[in-house]
């Protein structure tokens, strides 16, 4: 049926950044040491009203890959080797990509966005490469992670919150096998999209506001973490800084 120009408007939601675009990036590293380990695969993952766009790269970090870290993402070092791009290559692709992002204030999400966000500048830094936040000139924003945000929404809910625990909380069911970097793109999507839903609240907020919300509530979480282990006669700290680590983290058992 056409309505007549005569007819009152229809009522519409007013747009906010929930209907995206996004960008979702995930890698899959060496090890969990994000100043030290190598970028083995990544994928990023443009989600909109238009449709979804993804793109995956495999990369032959140039170092063993250790058995632990195989057993997790399923590349071996031969693989890697056999396969993968050249490390400049790819991170020059990729971050090429994550810098039009935030230059057009398109959300990268990311889910424990400081871990993937560090990795990416410090292998820039060690090819040569000018790091994204020295080719923004700013810091990276806007910055959206499932993480910090299920943290700061429910705080004091028990048990664990990796990917595989949000998916489970937020009834998501993964597209393939997690640990694999574009199914974990896409599940982190999947998670964020639900907790805007659950927590009409967010949609209130602009990007710069959740910006700051995101790095207050990643600081208040880490510095009771730090605390808790300090209680209980154990060293080292993670760092209370988000979205991008300057400083390793020092946790011993």
């Amino acid at each position: 049926m056409t309505t007549k120009p005569t007819d009152p408007a229809p009522t519409m939601r007013e747009r906010t950044w929930i209907d995206g675009p996004f960008l979702g990036f995930d890698t899959e590293t060496t090890g969990v040491n994000p100043f030290k380990d190598r970028i083995v695969s990544a994928a990023l993952v443009g989600r909109g009203p238009c449709g979804t766009e993804q793109r995956t790269w495999l990369i032959d970090p140039g170092v063993e890959i250790p058995e632990e870290a195989a057993a997790i993402h399923g590349i071996s070092t031969a693989y890697a080797h056999a396969h993968g791009m050249a490390p400049a290559a790819a991170l020059a692709q990729i971050s090429a990509e994550l810098v039009a992002a935030f230059r057009h204030g398109v959300p990268v999400v990311a889910f424990n966005a400081s871990f993937d966000l560090t990795i990416i500048e410090r292998e820039l830094e060690r090819h040569g490469m000018a790091t994204i936040g020295e080719r923004l000139g700013s810091p990276l924003a806007p910055v959206l992670d499932p993480l910090v945000l299920d943290r700061g929404l429910e705080r004091h809910r028990l048990g664990k919150r990796k990917l595989v625990d949000l998916c489970g909380h937020y009834g998501v069911q993964e597209q393939g096998e997690l640990h694999t970097a574009d199914v974990d793109v896409a599940a982190t999507l999947d998670v964020l999209a639900e907790q805007a839903r659950r927590h009409p609240e967010l949609a209130t907020r602009t990007l710069p506001e959740l910006q700051r919300w995101q790095t207050e509530q990643h600081r208040s979480w880490a510095e009771d973490f730090n605390a808790d282990r300090a209680g209980r006669g154990l060293q080292g700290a993670i760092t209370v800084e988000w979205p991008l680590c300057t400083v390793p983290e020092t946790l011993s058992a």
